[in-house]
């Protein structure tokens, strides 16, 4: 007996960590892969194509747009991400579980395509800190930092429509929690594929044994 497969999606305001806990929750779980958005906007530090993100020109986006190759895709600070479709798909196909690390736009069109997905958003311990770690980058002006400050008093209305809120205020609790969530998932009677066939193998061999006893 196992659990059917199904795509998890983290979401969050910039700089609440959600990439890193997404890498490292698919490092400690070999059930589970990294979904690689596409995304137009320039690699950002150290940043690799094909790992981090796929990184693709405005023409080459809009071809995979009319092509049906994006889930889902939304405009972030001026620049356009998406899932595509063949990463998710692929991975549920070998019965592992798509980690998407995507934003609030685009976790609510996953759901819509995958409504048994579980979408998980992570806040960050204060607003402070949250302006701490976008200033802590290096890699964004002034200005880029005061606009992601501003769509994230925004993108917070939206926790309450998520499935869990995990707060990354420690990175292995956070962590933990996230694989607490995953692990609750997967044993939901709903997810099970054969549950009837194992209570029905159990009981079974539960007569055998009570057979043999008399």
């Amino acid at each position: 007996m196992g659990s059917r497969p199904f795509p998890v999606v983290i979401a969050a305001p910039s700089g609440a960590g959600k990439t890193s806990l997404a890498q490292a929750l698919v490092e400690r779980n070999p059930k589970l892969v990294f979904s690689v958005s596409a995304t137009t906007r320039p690699p950002r530090g150290a940043e690799q194509g094909g790992k981090d993100y796929r990184f693709v020109s405005d023409p080459e986006f809009d071809r995979m747009i009319e092509a049906g190759e994006l889930l889902e895709w939304a405009v972030v600070h001026g620049r356009r991400y998406g899932t595509p479709r063949q990463e998710v798909e692929n991975a549920l196909a070998r019965g592992r579980l798509p980690v998407l690390d995507i934003d609030v736009q685009g976790a609510r069109q996953i759901r819509r395509a995958y409504p048994e997905a579980v979408l998980i958003f992570v806040l960050p311990p204060s607003a402070e800190e949250l302006n701490h770690r976008l200033a802590r980058r290096g890699t964004e002006s002034s200005e880029n930092r005061i606009r992601r400050l501003e769509t994230a008093r925004h993108e917070l209305a939206a926790a309450t429509d998520f499935d869990y809120v995990v707060v990354n205020d420690e990175f292995e609790r956070a962590l933990a929690t996230l694989e607490a969530v995953i692990a609750a998932e997967e044993a939901r009677v709903q997810r099970q594929q054969d549950l009837a066939g194992e209570v029905e193998r159990l009981e079974r061999e539960l007569g055998e044994i009570l057979e043999r006893s008399r």
